[in-house]
């Protein structure tokens, strides 16, 4: 699914081509997602003015204003597993599962398509940083707030695994599957290893793995995985330089080694036995 470094290269690719235009029209095609398209969405938000762009974790935020009743609100987007926001123009036919559109003065259409139906578009008054889905989360990876301090002083006592821990939404956010994997073998550290048994050094290691990893992958544009595109319309371009995600019994690019996979947490987890310890 979309991690952190799509949704955020769809928040970057989309945001020149809609910040600062007025809402002129809402289609929705389906409104059966992962939760149903609020009833009356079409009509609320026509001659609103749509604000700077915001993510929140795996959570886009487009902030209106300028028309009642949407005035103040923040329509919060989520892609799910498969969904992709593109920027479209007047007259590009829709395709197949393209769900939603909100058409931009200007001649730009917002284009949510998503063929598994997973993601969701809401739309919320007030702080959207209170809503239940957002209060819980733990810092952003690559804000001032997350380092390895945070890490250790939340690993005390825990048994879990290293890898589903630095996957706690509550311990961090937007550290997915491919990213943790990633983060740890840069680390040096052995997915399987208890949370609460690692020092605080390894753990600044790791911290500054986690956005060591982020940072080029927003940079690269997101993973390629079959699925993303990223608001432009361009796939992601890190998978190509992936060291262990999805590359089980292939040699370790570090010491030759053949990678592992195991599961853990119920998720596939491709290491190096022999780098990580």
């Amino acid at each position: 699914m979309p991690e952190l470094p799509e949704v955020e290269t769809t928040r970057r690719g989309i945001a020149p081509h809609v910040e600062g235009r007025e809402i002129r029209e809402v289609i929705v095609r389906e409104r059966r997602l992962r939760t149903p398209v609020p009833e009356g969405l079409e009509n609320a938000l026509v001659g609103a003015r749509i604000g700077a762009l915001g993510r929140r974790a795996k959570y886009l935020l487009i902030p209106l204003s300028g028309a009642e009743p949407a005035a103040e609100r923040t329509l919060l987007w989520h892609l799910g597993m498969s969904g992709s926001l593109r920027v479209a123009r007047l007259g590009d036919l829709p395709r197949k599962h393209d769900h939603v559109d909100l058409v931009l003065d200007g001649g730009a259409i917002l284009r949510y398509h998503d063929p598994r139906r997973f993601g969701f578009v809401d739309w919320l008054a007030g702080n959207v940083l209170s809503d239940p889905r957002l209060a819980r989360l733990g810092p952003e990876p690559l804000s001032p707030d997350f380092d390895g301090e945070r890490l250790y002083a939340m690993s005390r006592g825990r048994r879990i695994a290293v890898k589903p821990f630095l996957m706690d939404n509550a311990v961090v956010v937007g550290v997915g599957n491919i990213y943790a994997s990633e983060a740890l073998f840069l680390a040096g550290i052995d997915p399987r290893r208890a949370a609460g048994r690692i020092s605080l050094e390894r753990y600044q290691r790791l911290a500054a793995a986690v956005r060591e990893v982020l940072a080029a992958a927003i940079t690269q544009g997101g993973t390629t995985l079959r699925d993303f595109v990223s608001g432009t319309g361009e796939p992601g371009y890190f998978a190509q330089r992936l060291n262990v995600y999805g590359r089980d019994g292939q040699p370790c690019r570090r010491c030759g080694a053949e990678l592992r996979l195991i599961t853990l947490g119920q998720r596939a987890s491709v290491f190096c036995a022999s780098c990580q310890t």
